[in-house]
């Protein structure tokens, strides 16, 4: 009888250990350093296409182990190995390969656009701007629909490889949307709070796709609404919260981005701005009670 137990146990921890292989990919990314930051275990790189991933882009990666980032300055160029696990990746080693300066203007980075780019960043207190959008069903939507209740807005694309960005905007969006109807402390926002996640990629992200994406996410359209539109449109209303967009010439749907979330009150101002991925449901579901 031990014996089986045994065997059944060992077999077990055999199919556990073969799915986390599974669901794990380890790709090599080459390409340069462009800022080191240790404090936030991140470095930011420019880099080719990831065979089987990804076309180039520029994005900071996760560390597990700060000292992988001992000696790194920006200009040096590296050859890393990308982990990607279902909710995560990370940089596993990091060699240094050589040195060449740093072109300019400097990539798309998480630091918020100056006024000199051609807008006025929007703060807290002022009128969000209104845009003109069209929704998962394909019906025209003006942001201004959602004044007369708290909405969040974030900024995705459903094409984006990497599950610490707009796939971690998507779990995160879900989770609230699941504490806000199951949570009984949060009774009072009950259908009283909108999540609108707008597309990055209008060529790719049509209204079907949108469907189909939120459905697998589960979005309940009374709560949640994707939208899409006309790119340039797009990139105006994005810009007032401090999101930066390049793409490829080549090809539009080779995006490197920021990430930005924000609350806008009932009256149609903003709140609050939510810079990066570091955010979680829990902090914008406290933010959300305070209104």
């Amino acid at each position: 009888m031990r014996t089986h137990i045994l065997f059944s146990v060992v077999v077990a921890l055999i199919k556990t250990k073969c799915a986390k292989q599974a669901d794990q990919r380890v790709f090599t990314l080459q390409g340069q350093v462009l800022a080191v930051e240790p404090a936030r275990k991140s470095v930011e790189i420019k880099h080719e296409a990831i065979a089987g991933l990804m076309p180039a882009m520029t994005m900071p990666y996760e560390v597990r182990d700060v000292k992988l980032l001992d000696g790194l300055t920006p200009g040096d160029l590296v050859s890393a190995q990308l982990v990607v696990e279902s909710n995560t990746a990370f940089l596993s080693a990091i060699k240094k390969v050589g040195t060449a300066p740093l072109e300019q203007p400097p990539a798309v980075t998480d630091e918020a656009p100056s006024a000199s780019a051609g807008f006025e960043l929007l703060k807290p207190g002022e009128a969000a701007p209104d845009g003109k959008f069209v929704d998962q069903d394909g019906r025209k939507r003006d942001f201004a629909s959602f004044a007369g209740k708290p909405t969040v807005v974030t900024f995705i694309y459903t094409k984006c490889p990497m599950p610490t960005f707009c796939p971690l905007m998507d779990r995160n969006f879900a989770a609230v949307q699941k504490e806000l109807r199951t949570d009984p402390s949060l009774a009072a926002l009950k259908g009283k709070v909108h999540l609108v996640s707008i597309t990055f990629d209008p060529l790719t992200d049509t209204p079907a796709v949108l469907k189909k994406h939120a459905e697998t996410l589960g979005a309940d359209r009374q709560v949640w609404t994707f939208l899409t539109g006309d790119r340039d449109e797009i990139d105006r209303f994005a810009s007032r919260f401090g999101i930066q967009v390049e793409r490829a010439e080549n090809d539009p749907r080779n995006i490197t981005h920021n990430l930005r979330t924000a609350i806008i009150g009932a009256d149609g101002r903003l709140v609050k701005v939510y810079t990066g991925n570091e955010w979680t449901p829990a902090q914008l579901l406290a933010d959300l009670k305070g209104l």
